[in-house]
């Protein structure tokens, strides 16, 4: 027997959503991977780095998930939740995590890492980027791409202006990390397939990320919600489509 909407929102809605962990969603919602496998093409890079930064780093969980980190590997994180939790999971393997407000500077010297990665950053500071690399090193980061999953965005906001729907795109990625003295030596991007399979799902996911229904609370969107869950039940699991591109980019030297 299904379960209600009431029953599925305030399970949703009761849920921690600290960290970068999406397994509560496991067999309620499903997200094809790119084909590059970023978790292990990062993980091979951080192997024969010296020092390495990874720049946003959630609760840790991508960067706890490597086989080997280098020498040096330090983190950064603005979100006070995801601090804590990064620290108590990065803390053991030897990585040093700092609270830093995701807004130029970084906290460190020039020419202080020859790797910096970053999984989904919200904004990148590509100068600063390129003036905490040492020269030959290397920027490897996967990044949302634009309008991603905006057949759920729009189903609660309306259609979006274009400008909006075209923010994120690797093309201005491409263009900015030029501006900055690097070199792109890798850009693709990937159109994914995404299935919400019930109405808690979707509440959890907008709780989690945050900035696709800025503001968002089941009390505001609740006839929205009853629509979508009466959709999810009549016509099988809601579909959008995840845009994610994986840059790299090295400063000449």
């Amino acid at each position: 027997m299904s379960r209600t909407f009431d029953h599925l929102v305030a399970e949703a809605e009761s849920v921690s959503v600290a960290g970068w962990d999406f397994s509560w969603l496991d067999g309620r919602a499903t997200e094809e991977r790119p084909s590059w496998g970023y978790q292990r093409s990062m993980g091979e890079r951080l192997a024969v780095a010296t020092a390495a930064l990874d720049v946003q780093t959630g609760g840790g969980e991508v960067l706890a998930g490597v086989p080997k980190l280098p020498p040096l590997a330090v983190a950064t994180e603005s979100w006070p939740p995801n601090v804590a939790k990064a620290t108590r999971l990065l803390h053991p393997l030897g990585v040093v995590v700092v609270a830093d407000e995701d807004e130029p500077p970084l906290p460190f010297g020039g020419d202080a890492f020859d790797l910096v990665v970053s999984r989904h950053p919200v904004t990148v500071w590509w100068d600063e980027i390129a003036r905490v690399l040492r020269p030959g090193g290397t920027y490897f980061s996967q990044q949302v791409g634009p309008a991603s999953v905006f057949e759920l965005v729009e189903f609660f906001l309306g259609p979006q202006p274009e400008e909006v729907r075209r923010a994120r795109h690797p093309d201005d990625a491409r263009r900015d990390a030029e501006s900055a003295g690097l070199e792109v030596v890798d850009l693709r991007a990937e159109s994914l397939r995404t299935e919400f399979h019930d109405i808690g799902a979707v509440v959890y996911f907008l709780r989690k990320v945050i900035w696709l229904v800025p503001g968002f609370t089941v009390a505001q969107y609740r006839d929205r919600l009853r629509e979508l869950h009466d959709r999810i039940e009549a016509e099988g699991p809601f579909v959008a489509r995840t845009t994610r591109f994986l840059v790299e980019a090295r400063k000449p030297g």
